[in-house]
Parts: structure tokens; sequence; C-alpha cells
């Protein structure tokens, strides 16, 4: 079921609030998917969802590899019968002030990250959400 990204209800916002490992789908340059999982946070005033990475990972590769223009991703979180995935278009960020933004918000969700100096931020603009919550 396809909902409005921007008039998200109370039931979808708690649940991306709540703790739940999330999986993200980037492709390769191929073309084939890489999915792992992940921790994610989501701002729906904003529209923009977060993962925290190391910079030299495949999932910040495969989003680099895609050039400036991004590259669209999903990513999902599932309980039960409850679920949601978020569409939309990823980017790299290396900003220390974009990426302690993204730190902040994990360790809000989930728990403090241990120090990382290669961490960068995958932000994605999200455009289309689907879901049962």
């Amino acid at each position: 079921m396809a909902h409005d990204p921007r008039a998200l209800d109370e039931t979808f916002l708690s649940f991306w609030r709540e703790y739940h490992l999330c999986t993200l789908t980037t492709l390769r340059p191929d073309g084939t998917p890489h999915v792992v999982p992940v921790g994610a946070t989501f701002d729906a005033a904003t529209g923009i969802a977060r993962v925290i990475s190391g910079r030299h990972s495949h999932k910040v590769r495969n989003v680099l590899a895609a050039g400036g223009d991004g590259l669209r991703v999903a990513l999902c979180q599932v309980d039960r019968a409850r679920w949601c995935t978020l569409e939309g278009i990823a980017m790299v960020r290396d900003e220390p002030e974009r990426v302690a933004d993204a730190v902040r918000r994990y360790a809000e969700r989930y728990r403090q990250p241990r120090e990382n100096p290669e961490r960068v931020a995958i932000e994605i603009t999200v455009d289309r959400v689907l879901g049962r919550a």
C-alpha cells in the first residue's frame, strides 16, 4: 500500500522511532541488488532517511558509483505483519556536521555507535513510502 511521504500518520512515524533493524538495497554498477542490514533513522519533517556507515563499505561505494545525481535505493523495516519501505535518492555525505547529525539520530533510536573516523552518512531523500504499520 502506497502512502504520501509528506502526510504519514502517527502509526508510521511511531514505527520509525521503535528499535528495528532495517535493510538497505542499493544497486551495484552492474545493476544487481546489494542488500545489507543497517540501522536507520527517518525524519518525516524533512523527508530524509539516514544510514551511517564506513566510507569504504559496499553500500557507500555503490551510491558513489552512481555519480552526482545519486542512486535510487530502498530502505525497509519489518516487524511481523508491520512493514514499511522508504524509497528515494541516496547521496553520500561526509561533511562533519551532517555526519554528526546522523550519528546523533542513530544514537537516539539505537545506541551510541563506536568512534569511526571513516564514518559517512547516506542521506536518502524519500519520495515513495510503501507499507502497513
